[in-house]
């Protein structure tokens, strides 16, 4: 990795959101009708108040199988996770409670959270097809100092249904993307947790 990168990561990861705070700066601003980032419009107040109430849901409901337990608490390499994200992302609500619920099962596994726009030259280093998509999430093993995986912006299966609609239709609709909000609730985070797994898996 060229040292620049590992330099971006390392500052991220000192200067970043544990989820708890994260929570609070989104919650934060659905209150005062904001967001994060430059751009302050109205729509983007409405994706941050919808976040914060999904995430709110999401951190109550979300429940991992004594298999899942088991598997995240057999991770004994340290391991820390650094996502790129912002207050107004939609995908972003389903996925940081799953990543922040492994991270409480095992301690190994740390999560911090920078805010995308404020952190452009390490986006621009892990780009989704050419786009900053985000959540981003970087997995870095500090003593080895590399970056042994990256996630995002959307599970496996979230993202085979965002290609084939965009395949169809040529963009992603309103109403496709409340149809993406009704498959994460239906598919409770699994598909999310899932690839996370099988990440973690590969990193021993």
């Amino acid at each position: 990795m060229e040292l620049v990168i590992e330099d971006l990561i390392k500052k991220g990861l000192e200067t970043g959101f544990s989820y708890a705070e994260y929570r609070t700066l989104v919650a934060d601003l659905a209150e005062k009708g904001a967001s994060t980032g430059p751009e302050q419009t109205e729509a983007l107040t409405q994706y941050t108040q919808l976040n914060n109430s999904r995430m709110r849901r999401w951190d109550k409901t979300l429940k991992f199988s004594d298999e899942v337990v088991a598997k995240i608490k057999s991770v004994d390499q340290k391991i820390s996770w650094l996502v790129l994200s912002e207050s107004w992302c939609g995908d972003a609500s389903p996925a940081l409670p799953v990543m922040n619920k492994i991270t409480e099962i095992n301690p190994n596994i740390t999560l911090s959270i920078i805010l995308r726009d404020e952190n452009l030259d390490l986006m621009d280093q892990f780009l989704t097809n050419g786009g900053k998509s985000i959540p981003k999430l970087i997995a870095f093993k500090e003593e080895k100092g590399s970056v042994v995986s990256t996630w995002g912006p959307r599970s496996a299966k979230a993202t085979r249904l965002v290609e084939d609609y965009k395949a169809e239709h040529g963009k992603l609709t309103p109403e496709f993307k409340q149809e993406l909000q009704l498959f994460y609730n239906k598919d409770k985070g699994q598909s999310i947790l899932e690839d996370l797994l099988l990440s973690l898996q590969n990193q021993e």
